[in-house]
């Protein structure tokens, strides 16, 4: 699903238009979308009664669309004309012939008690008054309307569920911000690619869940291809998962080293290894320093292990040789879990980070703390590895607030990827990885259940079992973000609560949501 500002979708309609594929197809395709995913989700309805509450911009032409293609179907169907529409309308014309109910309040004002006795049996509600280019605040009737709208809709029992067509009326589609008369939808289906604003806050708060209508656009149209930015879907990540053949052996699924542990965090790095061997890598190996070595090597009977020199702790200096020895094993080099900041530690890092024999690399939690402080840090770590910053890291690396990050999350993102020449994992809710080449995805959701100790371990160790697999370094940490949020949404539902999830628990759901 394609990412972009509401002026990039007016260039892509325009220009689809300019090649044969005209305005008037693009609104049939949506509409005739947006009907089916009535059809498909709610077909099951009693009543199968359907208001649509009609604006004057193209989602509204959407909505009398798919009311004709839904009264075809067994749908009683009505409108409510609430601004005035290009004349002649000949949507509304079609509508009208196919047996919708339409009430045109578009010449007056609109009056909410006729209006409220036209939508009072709907068991669904279109709400296509305002459209993707709308600027903040509403003023006026329409500002009035929804206010009323909302007032009675709220009261009303039961309540109907409310369905935007494109965007839900009153959010700004560019920056995310709401205008406090919006209606929240309980579905949200947009056409042809989700608009920037839509997985902003608090404008992600209004959508319930959301879905995509394709509007015909030609693939290979110049102004849609150049679109670098994509919501994940799994569609996506089945598409680049490794084939897993019935002759294959260990070997056939790569090898990942994670790198990790101290007294102070010894779960991190099993965390992360049984994340890697659930995404599918042949062997684990992990690396832990010597005083925590006895106390975990029987916790992840599968995993193979290397006892490191160790001095307070954590990890020596001196253990660099140690590690040297079976780099050039290992498909995918995870360093971070639980390390700790300890300085002979940090030097450590710096000497892996000299090796010219090293696996694609990916760098978490205190590795990246440890990585800030060396000389022309982004310099000193290969070109292409993977960084996994939360917020607060994110900050760490550049220096600027917390705040700021969060204020322009993509665009962080994207600026210090190129910047750094890595891929960046930004984490947190509506996830982003950033690739220097100017390629991004976002993970559309937001799980308070990943937000636990070692929830990272278990991101950045998915990752590394899907380089260790052969995927890209980019794929895979897609890919790897997809897969663990899915995981998180699951094991919210198995512990009832998304409260009660621990970093365990998603690891032990990576299964059951695996896309193959």
């Amino acid at each position: 699903m394609k990412y972009l500002s509401v002026k990039e979708m007016i260039s892509i309609e325009l220009a689809a238009n300019a090649v044969g594929h005209s305005y008037q197809a693009m609104m049939e395709a949506a509409g005739e979308g947006l009907a089916r995913e009535v059809q498909e989700r709610y077909s099951d309805l009693p009543e199968k009664q359907i208001t649509a509450l009609v604006g004057p911009g193209n989602n509204g032409g959407d909505a009398l669309v798919a009311l004709d293609y839904l009264n075809k179907w067994g749908w009683k169907t009505s409108a409510i004309l609430a601004k005035n529409r290009p004349q002649p309308d000949n949507l509304a014309d079609r509508a009208i012939n196919s047996g919708t109910k339409l009430v045109d309040w578009s010449s007056r004002t609109p009056d909410i008690d006729q209006i409220a006795g036209e939508i009072s049996g709907a068991q669904i509600i279109l709400d296509s008054l305002l459209g993707t280019g709308i600027k903040l605040p509403l003023r006026g009737a329409i500002k009035e309307l929804l206010e009323r709208l909302n007032h009675f809709l709220n009261a009303r029992q039961p309540q109907p569920l409310i369905i935007a067509v494109d965007c839900p009326s009153g959010v700004d589609c560019d920056t995310g911000e709401v205008d406090p008369s919006t209606l929240a939808a309980d579905l949200t289906v947009t056409m042809g690619a989700v608009k920037k604003g839509l997985l902003e806050f608090p404008a992600y708060q209004y959508l319930g869940e959301l879905c995509l209508v394709d509007i015909g656009v030609p693939v290979d149209l110049p102004e849609m291809t150049r679109i670098s930015r994509e919501v994940l879907t799994v569609e996506w990540v089945k598409s680049i998962l490794p084939a897993r053949p019935a002759n294959a052996h260990k070997g056939t699924f790569g090898a990942a080293l994670v790198i990790g542990g101290s007294e102070e965090f010894p779960g991190a790095p099993l965390l992360a290894g049984e994340a890697a061997y659930r995404a599918g890598a042949g062997l684990v190996r992990i690396a832990v320093p010597a005083a925590i070595y006895t106390g975990v090597i029987g916790i992840l009977p599968e995993a193979t292990w290397l006892r490191l020199e160790d001095q307070q702790g954590g990890i020596s200096e001196s253990a660099i040789s140690q590690i040297v020895e079976h780099l050039d094993r290992m498909s995918s080099c995870l360093v971070g879990p639980g390390l700790g900041r300890l300085g002979w530690t940090g030097l450590f890092l710096n000497r892996l980070l000299e090796q010219d024999s090293l696996p694609r690399l990916i760098l978490d939690a205190d590795a990246l703390r440890l990585a800030r402080v060396m000389k022309n840090w982004p310099e000193s770590i290969p070109q292409g590895s993977i960084l996994t910053p939360h917020p607060g890291e994110m900050a760490m690396l550049t220096g600027l607030e917390v705040s700021a990050i969060q204020a322009d999350r993509l665009g962080a993102a994207e600026k210090y990827s190129r910047e750094w020449e890595q891929i960046v994992v930004l984490k947190g809710t509506h996830t982003i990885i950033a690739d220097p080449s100017g390629r991004t995805f976002i993970y559309q959701g937001g799980n308070p259940g990943l937000a636990k100790a070692g929830s990272g371990d278990v991101l950045a160790g998915v990752i590394a079992g899907m380089i260790a697999q052969g995927l890209p370094a980019f794929e895979a940490a897609a890919a790897g973000v997809w897969i663990h949020g899915q995981a998180g949404k699951l094991a919210g539902i198995r512990a009832g609560s998304q409260a009660a999830v621990l970093a365990g628990d998603i690891n032990r759901c990576i299964g059951e949501i695996y896309p193959v």
